[in-house]
């Protein structure tokens, strides 16, 4: 009867066994899919950027206090590619100062850095959103 009861005994803490590291690997993986998933970036092409910009960037300008004259006209810069966007606009504020923003995002590493500079002087440092686009993030 002693055996019954100690192989029952192991076959219960074989399969708890079993099952906590089922469990173990299946919360790992959730939280390496969390840390290391392959997020997206904002605007998936070059183009989607360079028409997107103008908006956000005078939308950034605006809660900033900085008003613009006319819309900002915006380019591609060299060095772009179809994983490493590139996109710089000019414009002026209601003052007659001269803006400039660059804004580029690398696929690879789905992150996103855009400048303002008014009159030389910047106004937004390496900022992963600009306007709209900052509201739907979290923190």
């Amino acid at each position: 009867m002693s055996q019954t009861v100690q192989r029952l005994g192991r076959k219960k803490i074989l399969i708890l066994g079993a099952a906590a590291l089922l469990v173990l690997a299946l919360a790992g993986g959730a939280i390496a899919y969390l840390a290391f998933r392959g997020e997206e970036l904002t605007y998936q092409t070059q183009a989607a950027m360079r028409k997107a910009l103008p908006a956000t960037a005078a939308a950034e300008l605006h809660e900033r206090g900085v008003r613009l004259a006319g819309p900002l006209k915006c380019e591609d810069l060299a060095g772009r590619t179809k994983d490493k966007l590139r996109v710089s606009c000019t414009g002026a504020t209601s003052d007659k100062k001269p803006v400039a923003v660059f804004g580029s995002a690398e696929r690879e590493t789905a992150e996103s850095h855009y400048t303002i500079l008014v009159a030389g002087e910047p106004v937004v440092e390496n900022a992963p959103c600009l306007g709209a686009d900052c509201h739907g993030e979290e923190g």
